[in-house]
């Protein structure tokens, strides 16, 4: 694997929206999270993370597309096989398999939960994520019309990774929180 300069570099000569680049970073930041709890590869999780949305402004977000040209791209550049297969299902719909391993619903968990918590922090009176409260996250996770696009279900896969949805909140609000302004809070 290269260096995580060099995958920053990749991300940002493919994708141009500054959004999306907030969301990748965060997504790895929530990675790094996991992996670390879990037990697991630090940097791979943290890389995953990160390099999940690589083809989303090539795919214009196909959902029948996003990941697989990722994981073209990832292949040419010396990207471990097993987080290119996480990247790949962290969309199921461009596969048409589904997710079984922890490093996959790790992903599409983490990856999701940042949409929620960015949402969070938007109606916060600071909207600072350092302000947002576990609880908070928890109660909004159960209003649907409350950041209406996230994709709960896979939040909940924290669940298939033995943390409960408070203690992942939680988690992912610790990560995030100390690169807030990198994030554009």
């Amino acid at each position: 694997m290269k260096t995580r300069e060099y995958y920053i570099d990749l991300l940002k000569a493919h994708i141009f929206n500054p959004k999306m680049i907030a969301h990748c970073l965060a997504s790895e930041a929530v990675m790094r999270a996991l992996a670390t709890r879990l037990g697991e590869d630090v940097e791979k999780w943290g890389m995953a993370g990160l390099m999940h949305d690589l083809d989303v402004e090539i795919t214009n977000g196909d959902s029948l597309k996003h990941g697989n040209v990722s994981a073209q791209m990832l292949r040419n550049e010396d990207f471990p096989e097993d987080a290119i297969e996480a990247i790949l299902l962290h969309n199921e719909k461009a596969t048409g398999r589904l997710r079984s391993e922890k490093f996959h619903h790790a992903l599409a968990a983490g990856e999701t939960i940042t949409g929620l918590i960015f949402a969070v922090a938007l109606v916060y009176p600071d909207k600072k994520i350092s302000s947002v409260k576990t609880k908070s996250v928890v109660k909004r996770m159960k209003e649907k019309l409350f950041a209406a696009s996230v994709h709960r279900e896979n939040i909940l896969e924290c669940e298939k990774l033995g943390i409960p949805l408070d203690e992942f909140a939680e988690l992912a609000i610790e990560a995030l929180a100390p690169i807030e302004t990198k994030l554009g809070f």
